[in-house]
């Protein structure tokens, strides 16, 4: 209804017109909310003034668990959770949040005939605007891999590589957002062309396996047989001849510590006796590859992945452009992982000598690409989930995949 109020009441046959109108109330003009700018570049925390993101997929736990949603104790473990800073699920949905609108713009912006290079660059030019990088309070949480074909991980290309996509490539794209050292792990592939859709299809069938089935108590062992099972389900026909798809045997998912991509829980993807079980509060990347190929990875080609390790000896370090350079990485990165480009964007030069040292002296972890027999394509997707005390949420879950 319209804020007009008319006194329908006349004197002495005045008319109704000659009433007195109350006085129109100007109204405040509505706030109008931020909108996201392609390409992205507006700080969620515009968008989100509130400091609330949103929550991911919600899936109920199974069986032994089936109780956990309902439970009054858990409910109120859950909440306290929400109301301690240090535990909050705050920093994993922003981490998310940002995760999903800028591979939302990035999914329309990559496309064959773009180099490597400015494919990296506009994720993380899009990551680090969205999340506002500060330091090590937020940022990029690891290299934007874009490993090509038979090369299944690891891959970010260093200064003057002038790899160009081309229309018949399978791209993995694996970007990582971390807030507060929360760091929000997920993958998917693109492709150009139909060839390769089963194999496409096959992993991401895979990954869902794997999100569904995990759960508080899932021995790893076991949910590495769910992920096989679907895997092996697919086949890709190629210029008339039928392949297997087939779980890259060793890779795997991982748990996810703070400010530790790695946490030391692994789900392979092949059935294995690993009996160690997932538990309350475990957050996990859960990803899987499959191939046309072997279904086995070696390392391959130039080095482009280095991360401090976490517990590394106390050594002495003779080479004085290594101790320099370490205290850069502590700076800079502390234990997140980080590539070259990211030592050339800060103001380093020179430094492979002293980065070799770091990694010989095993301080600093190198992870070169990974990749299968040349001639194979490989397919990955991942999300990451965490085990809340009632629900599994399912955090990186967008529109997408």
């Amino acid at each position: 209804m319209s804020g007009f109020v008319y006194s329908c009441h006349t004197r002495d046959g005045a008319n109704a017109g000659d009433a007195k109108k109350k006085k129109k109330k100007k109204k405040k003009p509505k706030k109008k909310r931020v909108e996201q700018s392609d390409p992205p570049r507006v700080g969620l925390s515009k968008i989100f003034t509130d400091g609330v993101y949103p929550e991911g997929e919600v899936q109920p736990y199974k069986n032994d668990n089936a109780w956990r949603t309902t439970s009054e104790e858990k409910r109120y473990l859950e909440k306290m959770a929400l109301e301690d800073p240090e535990v909050t699920y705050q920093n994993i949905r922003r981490a998310a949040e940002v995760h999903r609108q800028v591979r939302q713009y990035a999914r329309k912006y990559i496309r064959p005939g773009q180099s490597l290079t400015e494919i990296a660059e506009y994720i993380e030019n899009g990551t680090r605007a969205l999340v506002e990088e500060n330091g090590l309070e937020s940022g990029v949480g690891f290299p934007t891999g874009l490993s090509l074909n038979n090369c299944a991980a690891h891959f970010t290309p260093n200064a003057g590589d002038a790899t160009i996509l081309q229309s018949g490539d399978v791209l993995k794209v694996d970007f990582g957002v971390h807030v507060k050292g929360r760091i929000l792990d997920s993958a998917f592939t693109l492709t150009w062309e139909p060839t390769y859709d089963k194999l496409v299809e096959a992993v991401r069938a895979a990954t869902d396996t794997g999100v569904r089935e995990a759960g508080i108590d899932v021995r790893l062992g076991e949910l590495a047989g769910y992920i096989q099972e679907t895997m092996e389900s697919y086949e890709v026909e190629i210029k008339g001849k039928v392949l297997p798809v087939k779980p890259i045997e060793n890779l795997s998912g991982h748990s996810i510590g703070v400010y530790q991509i790695h946490g030391g829980k692994s789900v392979l993807l092949v059935k294995n006796e690993d009996p160690t079980k997932m538990e309350e509060g475990d957050y996990f990347a859960i990803e899987t590859f499959g191939s046309t190929g072997r279904g086995r990875v070696v390392d391959s080609g130039d080095c482009s992945h280095f991360a401090k390790i976490i517990d590394a000896p106390r050594v002495p370090i003779r080479l004085t452009s290594a101790r320099s350079l370490l205290r850069t990485v502590t700076t800079n990165f502390g234990t997140l992982p980080f590539c070259r480009r990211y030592l050339d964007r800060i103001g380093e030069s020179k430094y492979l000598l002293a980065l070799n040292h770091l990694v010989q002296q095993g301080i600093v972890q190198d992870y070169p690409p990974l990749c299968d027999s040349i001639g194979s394509m490989t397919a990955q997707f991942e999300h990451t989930i965490l085990l809340r005390p009632t629900v599994k949420e399912v955090v990186s879950r967008g529109d997408d995949y």
